[in-house]
């Protein structure tokens, strides 16, 4: 079943700079698997990354000038042939090994996620902002996420088009498709896997890239979950506004402007989550019934 699996299988890699380990990679991924193509999506890389990569037996395709990891992506899933995509990143940090026990699981869910354990990811600044951001996407999703940032996953292609409008051009790529497939109602998988030491020096840079995450945080949650957190702030708000309303009547006999700002706050709060969660339902039905 699997090696029926992997001739239906488009492997995506984005590269940017990676003539150092494409290569190898390309040629690993062609040993580990008879995939029906490998394409390499060359971000106007500056070094010799779409050579190495075609002589190594891949399909390339080169963007006139760099885009971002998640334009690559897109990219890659357009111009794919297969009913599948894996996708996986250039930097050697994913073994082409693990990627036939991604594919593997296609046959039972519509995307499969290779999960890092925590030893493996990067240094431990980056661990614990990933694990923040799990433990974020685990509640708003109400399903445990054992790892939310992992480029190397697998999906059906059909699926990964329907979500395309939503995938930003920048480093948030995974983070938005499995959020997208979960809300949607697929069938998400997490497979344990060894994350290697990458080649090379990390094209995200903790101070920029942590505030461009932080704000594609903010602009998940109010596409995916709304509710999840503006109910608790509205009910934080209308809490903390009623008992300093009760504790101003007992002690000075009037209720304060303040009591009644919060209390207000919390009701318009409420209403722009109710509407906030209206468009999000709307924003995923789907279009072919």
């Amino acid at each position: 079943m699997t090696g029926t699996l992997t001739e239906r299988v488009s492997v995506v890699v984005p590269a940017f700079n990676e003539g150092a380990s494409i290569g190898t990679l390309v040629s690993e991924l062609r040993t580990a698997a008879a995939w029906r193509e490998i394409i390499v999506v060359d971000d106007g890389s500056t070094d010799d990354t779409g050579r190495r990569a075609a002589d190594a037996g891949a399909r390339v395709v080169r963007h006139p000038y760099n885009k971002g990891n998640g334009a690559s992506v897109k990219t890659g899933i357009r111009n794919a042939t297969g009913d599948f995509i894996l996708i996986l990143d250039a930097d050697g940090q994913h073994r082409p090994a693990d990627a036939v026990r991604l594919v593997a699981r296609l046959d039972q869910y519509e995307l499969v996620v290779g999960a890092r354990s925590g030893v493996t990811q990067a240094n431990a600044a980056r661990r614990l902002g990933n694990s923040m951001l799990n433990a974020i996407a685990s509640y708003l999703t109400e399903q445990q996420i054992p790892d939310l940032t992992s480029g190397f996953r697998a999906a059906r292609r059909e699926h990964l088009l329907e979500f395309l409008h939503l995938l930003p051009n920048g480093f948030s790529t995974p983070t938005t498709t499995t959020l997208a497939f979960i809300k949607a109602g697929y069938s998400v998988w997490f497979e344990p896997i060894h994350a290697g030491v990458r080649d090379g020096e990390s094209k995200i840079r903790l101070g920029p890239d942590g505030v461009k995450f932080f704000v594609i945080l903010l602009k998940v949650i109010t596409i995916f979950s709304p509710m999840r957190v503006f109910l608790p702030l509205s009910l934080a708000s209308f809490a903390i506004g009623s008992v300093y309303a009760v504790w101003t009547i007992v002690t000075q006999s009037h209720v304060t402007n303040s009591s009644v700002l919060l209390i207000l706050l919390s009701v318009i709060i409420f209403l722009v989550g109710l509407v906030s969660e209206q468009i999000s339902s709307l924003r995923f039905e789907r279009r072919d019934q």
